[in-house]
């Protein structure tokens, strides 16, 4: 048997890949994280399916269901939401797993943080604009960032910055990016992107967190902070020149 890691997507169940869909299909165990995952990709499971929400779940208590799985020759469809790559504690299960002598793969899925920028119809990596884009989240209730991880050393290239988990200090956040970016730069926030609740907010470090606020974001948002999102004048990009040489 296989433990299939599948990035569920961002939210809307069609944005699932065609393999991920297929391993939900074909596996008669689903381990689903809770309210993150569409609630409709648990009907492409098999009929008689064990489906297992693990959001009120230990780490002990996933891999025992992992491990039950394999004594029985079951694959499993590990659903996690938006990319597996991300935030999203595989690594600890995998480690586990490696321990147990259990096979798994992973499928990859759409991550929060495109479909933001898919809602907001918005190119990170924009010529002369900016190129690197910076995907992190805030200690807060979760584990210690590593060090030269915090936001005033990552902002001090002034690249795009993606954060993840953190938009309940969002004040925190501004007072922490505004030596950097300054008090005029773009920010968006988008919560529950891509789902039929999705919340758009559009503002600048100045005035974002009191539109945070406001609209009672407090989870499942992601925070979209730079230049490349305001950007109207640069130049086109030498991919498509006329110049390139091919």
């Amino acid at each position: 048997m296989t433990v299939h890691f599948i990035g569920a997507g961002p939210g809307a169940a069609d944005l699932i890949t065609v393999r991920g869909r297929s391993l939900i299909e074909s596996s008669p165990v689903c381990l689903y994280a809770g309210a993150l995952v569409p609630v409709e990709l648990l009907d492409f499971c098999p009929p008689g399916a064990r489906l297992v929400d693990t959001a009120s779940l230990t780490l002990d208590e996933i891999v025992a269901e992992l491990a039950a799985a394999t004594e029985a020759g079951l694959d499993v469809a590990r659903l996690h939401s938006g990319d597996p790559a991300v935030f999203s504690a595989m690594a600890e299960q995998m480690r586990r797993l490696d321990a147990l002598g259990i096979a798994y793969d992973v499928t990859p899925g759409v991550p929060a943080f495109a479909a933001a920028a898919a809602s907001l119809q918005r190119e990170l990596t924009v010529p002369g604009v900016g190129q690197t884009v910076i995907l992190t989240r805030t200690s807060q209730r979760a584990t210690p960032m590593p060090e030269g991880e915090d936001l005033d050393t990552l902002g001090r290239s002034r690249a795009t910055v993606v954060l993840h988990l953190a938009v309940q200090r969002i004040a925190d956040v501004v007072a922490e990016l505004v030596p950097n970016y300054g008090l005029d730069c773009p920010v968006a926030v988008v919560a529950y992107a891509s789902r039929a609740d999705e919340v758009v907010l559009r503002g600048t470090l100045d005035d974002i967190a009191a539109q945070v606020e406001a609209a009672g974001i407090k989870r499942t948002a992601v925070i979209i902070v730079g230049r490349t999102l305001g950007a109207t004048q640069f130049p086109d990009s030498h991919l498509y020149s006329a110049t390139r040489v091919r």
